[in-house]
């Protein structure tokens, strides 16, 4: 069977080896290149023991102190308010209790597949040398912040999610360039992280082109239901393709859009500032709480990036997200080196408003399969979204239950 899948970044491709591995005939396409979207830059992290939504009532009580701070932890372009507002109340909708504490449980169950999917296919196809699983910090440098965070980390335990407290001297023991402004953390030693997600996609592209893989960098502008699929491309020209995986991250809201799906589909441009070549201090990666940004020791170099501005895909980056980001990391860890001698970036988080991705049938055509929207972890839950997709396609009983994740819960 013929499966077209449009996007080749990390989730597009991972969807391609997984239906490779049944058999099918694969063919991918993208409109710029192999992991020239959020798979390029973003931090590199196998974030599978996080259960955290950005839709939380803790979010929605930080919301107008994040606000005040247009170079915080998450902010609104102010010229993008109007378009987000539908967005905004989904958001709200679903940070209410009932709903959260939902979202939380289908959260839970994709990412207890994603690190033993990642095992499987890294073994499988001969990248396991780019993960590395050193876990992981996540840092306070207040008392208080710490305190009112041992209910989460405690639940987390319930959910499986193993972490140590750590207390000042035993996190400067392990990470010695923490300074003294870090009061405590928790550490994850079951995260793992790559050597770089650019890297990591690209690799896994290049084996997939070594299989028999076809790629094609051509401009889907929309998929035609019919007793086979159609895509119609931007020169005019119409292909027909016995099953179709929309994996174009931010920009597959007008492909769904056209098929029936009315998605509720932004993006959470996020930001960093990469050093490439340069040792990093740490030995692995940490997260700050209450700063919205983590740092990551790349094999590649040093990246410091994170926090969320709102404010779709047109708008000109604001690179003094990631100075600022910057001159935070500065006060936490000693010997970093100067924000101008690295490189910026500024990258497209597909999001969603309840932090899940949507991940089934199109509603016009079953022959079309959804797998975008998954935010903060398309890296994480990419090779798990793989043999999901695989499974839909071939119309057998996924490894968990995806209604969650349906692209007609909206």
């Amino acid at each position: 069977m013929k499966v077209t899948i449009i996007g080749a970044g990390i989730v597009g491709i991972a969807c391609a080896h997984a239906l490779a591995d049944e058999g099918h005939e694969i063919v991918l396409i993208d409109h710029d290149g192999p992991a020239a979207g959020a798979s390029k830059g973003n931090a590199g992290w196998l974030a599978h023991t996080e259960i955290d939504l950005i839709a939380s009532p803790k979010m929605l009580r930080q919301v107008p102190r994040f606000l005040l701070d247009p170079l915080g932890p998450l902010t609104i372009r102010p010229s993008y308010l109007l378009p987000l507002v539908p967005w905004l109340a989904r958001l709200v909708v679903a940070a209410w209790p009932t709903n959260f504490e939902r979202s939380a449980a289908a959260l839970l169950s994709l990412q207890r597949l994603a690190l033993p999917a990642w095992e499987l296919m890294a073994a499988t196809l001969g990248v396991g040398d780019l993960i590395h699983q050193r876990g992981s910090l996540l840092l306070y440098d207040s008392e208080t912040m710490l305190r009112h965070a041992m209910p989460h980390l405690e639940r987390q335990r319930t959910w499986g999610i193993a972490w140590d407290l750590l207390e000042r001297p035993q996190l400067r023991y392990i990470e010695p360039a923490l300074t003294e402004r870090i009061v405590g953390g928790a550490y994850f030693p079951d995260m793992a992280h790559v050597t770089d997600p650019y890297l990591m996609t690209n690799r896994l592209f290049e084996v997939a082109m070594a299989r028999g893989i076809r790629y094609e960098q051509r401009r889907v502008v929309a998929i035609e239901p019919d007793e086979r699929p159609v895509l119609r491309f931007a020169d005019s020209s119409r292909e027909i393709s016995d099953r179709i995986v929309v994996a174009a991250g931010a920009w597959s809201k007008p492909l769904a859009a056209g098929l029936g799906d009315r998605i509720p589909l932004d993006t959470e441009r996020g930001y960093n500032v990469s050093f490439p070549g340069v040792s990093s201090p740490l030995s692995r990666p940490v997260s700050f709480a209450g700063h919205g940004f983590v740092v990551t020791p790349l094999g590649t170099g040093l990246r410091i990036g994170g926090a969320v501005e709102l404010g779709g895909l047109a708008l000109q980056p604001n690179h003094e997200r990631s100075r600022a980001m910057h001159t935070k990391a500065k006060r936490f860890i000693r010997d970093l080196p100067d924000y101008d001698t690295g490189s910026r970036w500024m990258g497209f988080r597909p999001s969603i408003p309840d932090s899940l991705p949507v991940i089934g049938h199109a509603r016009a055509i079953r022959q079309v399969v959804y797998a975008f929207g998954h935010g903060h972890y398309g890296l994480t839950q990419a090779a798990a979204t793989g043999r999901l997709v695989a499974a839909l396609v071939a119309g057998r009983a996924p490894a968990i239950d995806l209604a969650p994740f349906s692209p007609q819960r909206f």
